[in-house]
């Protein structure tokens, strides 16, 4: 008999342990520990099953009963502020933008009477637009993974993925429509010589293009005519000229600029225009400038998808730590109300 209650005294590993309450277990309940062990495993089920040994623990104050409880690893806090970063500086940058945008239209006065009916072309209201729609969706994000809102990280996540298949869809778009790409090119260019002399802005990017690509008017310099001022029936010294970034050496003694260098350079022949202005359109050279940096440009272009593709996955596990925090922290609330 002494036999076997010594034998019976050993903790075998396949025997089921006694989690009976009694007076001679001054130690924390095994029950208690086992739940522990299951919440670190993962295992937490929608209910915990309540027996003799829970209804024991409420009604005894020297046992506490063990809460389930989840909390945050250090990747799930680093994901969090690296989010609410990073989505702030580009909430600045749209700010900024749209700062820039506001400032444009309004040092314009392109909301005067006589040009509100042209502010549709306006490239500064299209700076603005970007400016505003960049910092709503970015502050969205901010603001969501920061309070950790649930509402406002599922719509940073949605639009974030609608701008991916939108950008894909402009991509294959413009790979199978080269050919009409170059027409709607033609068509802006000459809307951009038109408004040469109206719009600021127009006239900032017109010249740029015409400078850097060393490039005049769209197909040939003759498109000048296009021009109210540059038309060679328009008064004035304009006439059946050219703008000084069509020249091929604007500046005299290399210093001073000197803007009327394409004075009557539509009535030149070609032979003896080619040493004053630049003979080419721009939209060849666009053509050219794109196929020496076509890699470039693809490369950005996907960095930029890759990005916001990261920008979802990392919206999507903070979306998933949130919810099993809330899950554990209703189901902590709910056993603490029943005790």
């Amino acid at each position: 008999m002494q036999n076997y209650l010594v034998i019976k005294g050993i903790s075998w590993p396949w025997s089921r342990r006694d989690t009976t309450q009694n007076e001679s277990s001054p130690l924390i309940p095994k029950d208690g520990a086992a739940k522990q062990a299951d919440e670190e495993l993962g295992h937490a089920t929608s209910g915990y099953q309540t027996g003799t040994n829970d209804g024991q623990h409420q009604n005894n104050p020297v046992f506490p009963k063990i809460q389930p409880h989840y909390s945050y690893s250090i990747m799930d806090y680093f994901l969090k502020y690296f989010m609410f970063l990073c989505n702030l500086v580009f909430t600045v940058m749209g700010m900024v933008v749209l700062g820039l945008g506001m400032w444009g239209l309004i040092s314009k006065e392109s909301f005067a009477q006589e040009k509100i009916g042209s502010i549709g072309t306006d490239p500064m209201l299209v700076l603005m637009t970007l400016g505003f729609l960049l910092t709503l969706l970015c502050l969205t994000g901010c603001v969501g993974a920061l309070r950790e809102n649930s509402f406002l990280l599922k719509v940073f996540s949605a639009t974030v993925l609608a701008l991916i298949t939108v950008q894909v869809l402009i991509a294959i778009i413009a790979y199978s429509m080269q050919d009409q790409i170059g027409g709607y090119l033609r068509s802006g260019m000459l809307a951009a010589m038109a408004h040469y002399q109206d719009d600021l802005d127009l006239r900032f990017i017109t010249d740029e293009i015409q400078s850097n690509l060393q490039c005049c008017g769209a197909d040939s310099y003759r498109d000048w005519e296009i021009n109210i001022h540059y038309n060679c029936s328009a008064p004035g010294v304009l006439a059946c000229g050219v703008p000084a970034t069509c020249c091929v050496d604007p500046l005299e003694n290399g210093t001073v600029w000197n803007s009327q260098c394409g004075v009557g350079a539509q009535l030149l022949d070609e032979f003896t225009a080619q040493s004053v202005i630049f003979l080419g359109g721009c939209l060849g050279g666009i053509s050219r400038w794109i196929e020496q940096n076509e890699s470039v440009i693809g490369i950005a272009g996907m960095v930029l998808v890759g990005v916001q593709i990261v920008a979802v996955f990392i919206t999507t596990r903070l979306l998933e730590s949130i919810h099993w925090h809330k899950i554990h922290s209703a189901r902590r609330d709910e056993n603490s109300s029943m005790q």
